[in-house]
């Protein structure tokens, strides 16, 4: 009898331990899940930062490395709620703000001019880490994230720990603008082209939330988003200068309005297309229906430690709502190698 105890209470305590290692197996492979992942913020922070009162996201310990993780159009700051999980998780502080035209950023003037040259859009960024005193940061970004990641890594290396940018290498200026494309590259862009016309303003600003559907759908293929994420997203654009600052955004770039003068020295230098020497990850999603670059035709801008990686599994555009875990791998395998 003692015999069969001591057998029954072994066996009672392997059966213990089997389900706490499920247990912690199953708990470690909801973290890893992108559908277990939050699919948006909260709660939206604010504060004043040159010439914004900035919304923006916060999420990990308050001493944590920071990591700031810039947005697109037509998206949002929901575009990072997993990467946020994700990286909050590994112990980073991330900070996910809205850019200028987005959710509840706004300009503290109503002087201050509807700008959206690519310039202003960095040092709104700039501005940001001062008022948050963060003094150097992983910077990482998607379309105009992408391209005010690069323009930070590249201007203010001593501000950019590390970059992770999809796409690459997308600073620009007016003058490489002029040259045209092949048409099918132009086919690519024809909402630049309409943006540039009155009555592409017109019917943004009648249709943005359609027209910025649309732009999902075509960016994205593969990704079969729900009207619920769309909608969360699609409150950003509520803003009240949204409209300004995207069709200035498109017509500056094609030289049909001019930016401010204050900026013509960043400008100047972006026209260069500066080399970036901070270590650096870039990405691209394999179905990526968005206007964008070749890999092997950036990789040369990038002269620190340096990788790029192609995400498949049909992703497209909006690579890290998409790929939740390969972004943050990426913001991850970039600060390691700034170390």
């Amino acid at each position: 009898m003692r015999k069969q105890r001591n057998i029954h209470r072994t066996f009672s305590g392997l059966i213990v331990l089997l389900a706490i290692i499920l247990q912690f197996r199953s708990a470690g492979a909801q973290q890893s899940t992108p559908g277990n992942l939050p699919t948006h913020f909260a709660a939206i922070k604010q504060i004043n930062a040159g010439l914004l009162n900035v919304g923006y996201a916060e999420a990990g310990p308050a001493n944590g490395q920071p990591v700031i993780l810039l947005h697109g159009w037509p998206y949002d700051i929901n575009s990072y709620a997993g990467v946020s999980s994700l990286l909050a998780a590994k112990g980073y502080r991330v900070i996910v703000p809205y850019l200028r035209g987005y959710g509840s950023t706004r300009f503290l003037s109503a002087q201050t001019p509807r700008n959206g040259q690519q310039s202003a859009l960095a040092l709104d960024i700039i501005a940001l880490m001062d008022a948050l005193r963060i003094p150097k940061a992983v910077i990482g970004g998607f379309d105009w994230g992408a391209r005010t990641a690069d323009i930070i890594a590249a201007l203010y290396p001593d501000r950019c720990k590390a970059l992770v940018s999809v796409s690459g290498y997308l600073i620009g200026s007016q003058k490489a603008n002029i040259k045209p494309l092949a048409p099918k590259a132009e086919l690519a862009w024809w909402y630049q082209y309409y943006f540039a016309t009155e009555r592409g303003r017109v019917g943004y600003e009648a249709n943005t939330k359609a027209f910025n559907r649309l732009i999902w759908q075509t960016t994205s293929p593969q990704w079969h988003f729900s009207d619920t994420t769309y909608a969360r997203s699609a409150a950003a654009f509520e803003n009240p200068d949204h409209v300004a600052i995207v069709i200035h955004n498109y017509r500056w770039r094609l030289g049909l309005v001019k930016g401010e003068a204050k900026y013509d020295e960043l400008e100047n230098k972006l026209a260069t297309a500066p080399a970036i020497s901070v270590p650096a990850v870039t990405l691209e999603g394999d179905a990526n229906g968005a206007p964008h670059p070749d890999p092997a035709g950036y990789a040369a801008k990038f002269k620190g430690k340096y990788a790029h990686h192609t995400i498949t599994g049909g992703i497209g555009h909006n690579l890290p709502q998409e790929a939740p875990q390969a972004f943050a791998d990426a913001i991850v395998e970039a600060d390691g190698f700034a170390k």
